[in-house]
């Protein structure tokens, strides 16, 4: 082993994470202002969510609600009182400058949540998961002409900055957790476990612009302070110089960061310098970490409780809100009762949406015929296109209708995957016009017999070759036939009219 690989191996990398989820409610968390995301700039806005003299916050509902189903979802202790309080600093898309958050009495603590990493079941303790409102958003605007969106850019190149108060007030829920991880891929890992399981609570939508955001701090610590268990002491923690890096807004722009601040550290390390205790900002473009300012200390953000707001009560409420089946308990359950493979019931499970619709299509045909159609057909035009479930959950029946003509063997599931489904996805038809306007009902026996004969007939070559043994000459005469019938002869029915021809 070189030296350097000697050094790298001595290091330990320590990653512990702060994830900020939207909750997907109507109202904003202390005001009745809508959270409708496409609205125009600056228009769903209140005294309360603008921070003005004499407004007064109103918790909602839903948003706590939301929160508590997190809290079953992640096995976590969510205590009979807990308060909220005013984290002070001064930024311009916070108006009221402070906001107001949950510090020592968090609504959710001690959870944990588990997910697969290349192979392998990991746990990762969560600290602690906590409401609190969303700032405005900002945007760094260069001088020029064409789109407001084309001429955003980073603040070191801008010539101003607009803000918009419409996210103001937009509840969050804060997901902190203990620093468990070391690896980059177990980040990603576990963020899209997190992704999935609240989508299937019902809480969150992934397609909102911000919905998801990470915080990451990371450190280096001698490996040999790492314990039997993977635990690392908290004066160990203590001692180590770690970065934060903010406002990360994917998964794989999480594992990018954290790849190149490792990396960056070890770096800094290997040449005597010391790692700056410091937040930093990851520029996706570029791919790299850059320095923001000296990172802040929990003293720094002056916590006071916040008068205006009652203690919160949920101890004998939590009891009747009721969280859905989760993914892996839905995963095991697609295996015994439909007899899947472990990476069918995965794909199947993906998302609440994608395992409604199977579960839905698996009523009426074969489970076997729902899962190969759901998961790897349907699935796999999406993923190709780019596309999510979502986009087409309007159609549902059209795929399902779709399915019904493979299942009553009206069309080969062949002109089914590579005609219908895909005129489907990009011409927006239906399935029966796709089929008539292509002629794809499936040819009648006399017709498939015809052109089983005249194959024969035209490929001697081929026929000397089945009956001398080659496996793929058949194959040929398969692919012949098909393109005689346009494709509309069943594979399957071909190869035996074939065999019974050569072989009679």
């Amino acid at each position: 082993m070189s030296q350097r690989a000697q050094q790298d191996a001595d290091l330990e990398t320590v990653i512990g994470l702060e994830v900020h989820v939207q909750l997907e409610t109507e109202t904003k968390i202390f005001c009745g202002c809508s959270t409708e995301s496409a609205a125009e700039p600056n228009t769903n806005t209140c005294p309360v969510c603008l921070g003005l003299p004499g407004a007064l916050p109103v918790v909602n509902e839903a948003a706590v609600e939301a929160a508590v189903k997190v809290g079953k979802a992640i096995d976590a202790d969510i205590p009979a009182e807990t308060t909220f309080h005013r984290k002070n600093y001064y930024y311009p898309d916070l108006p009221k400058n402070f906001q107001i958050t949950q510090y020592d009495a968090p609504i959710c603590q001690d959870g944990q949540l588990e997910f697969a990493h290349e192979g392998q079941r990991r746990s990762v303790g969560i600290r602690r998961a906590h409401l609190e409102e969303d700032p405005g958003s900002i945007k760094h605007v260069r001088e020029g002409t064409g789109p407001l969106e084309s001429r955003t850019c980073s603040i070191d190149r801008a010539d101003y900055t607009l803000i918009d108060y419409n996210r103001a007030g937009t509840p969050l829920m804060e997901v902190v957790t203990r620093p468990d991880f070391r690896d980059p891929g177990e980040v990603r890992a576990f963020l899209e476990k997190l992704e999935e399981v609240l989508e299937y609570l019902g809480v969150f939508d992934p397609a909102r612009d911000g919905s998801l955001r990470i915080d990451a701090n990371l450190s280096l610590v001698d490996a040999a302070d790492v314990n039997e268990d993977g635990s690392i002491d908290e004066d160990v923690l203590a001692d180590a110089n770690r970065t934060e890096v903010k406002n990360i807004s994917s998964h794989r722009g999480a594992e990018d960061a954290l790849a190149y601040e490792a990396s960056r550290q070890k770096k800094l390390i290997q040449s005597g310098r010391e790692v700056e205790q410091e937040t930093r900002h990851f520029n996706e473009t570029h791919g790299n970490t850059v320095g923001m300012r000296s990172k802040e200390e929990e003293k720094d953000y002056r916590y006071f409780r916040e008068a205006d707001l009652p203690p919160l009560q949920v101890s004998d409420w939590k009891q009747e809100i009721a969280i859905p089946e989760l993914p892996d308990a839905r995963r095991e359950r697609f295996v015994e009762e439909y007899g899947l493979s472990e990476e069918a019931a995965s794909k199947l499970t993906s998302t609440k949406q994608v395992a409604d619709f199977f579960e839905d299509v698996a009523e009426r045909f074969d489970a076997d015929l729902a899962a190969t159609w759901v998961a790897d057909e349907l699935l796999g035009e999406l993923n190709y296109r780019d596309m999510r479930i979502t986009d087409v959950s309007d159609r549902f029946d059209e795929v399902t209708r779709l399915v019904e003509l493979v299942a009553e063997d009206e069309i080969t599931a062949k002109n089914a995957r590579e005609t219908v489904l895909r005129d489907m996805l990009d011409e927006g038809d239906a399935p029966d016009d796709v089929v008539e306007r292509e002629d794809l009902g499936k040819t009648s026996g006399d017709e498939v017999q015809q052109a089983v004969v005249a194959a024969i007939d035209e490929n001697p070559d081929a026929v000397e070759d089945f009956h001398d043994g080659e496996g793929g000459a058949i194959n040929f005469l398969v692919g012949q036939v098909m393109q005689k019938t346009g494709g509309s002869a069943d594979p399957g029915e071909v190869n035996g009219l074939l065999r019974e021809e050569l072989e009679g």
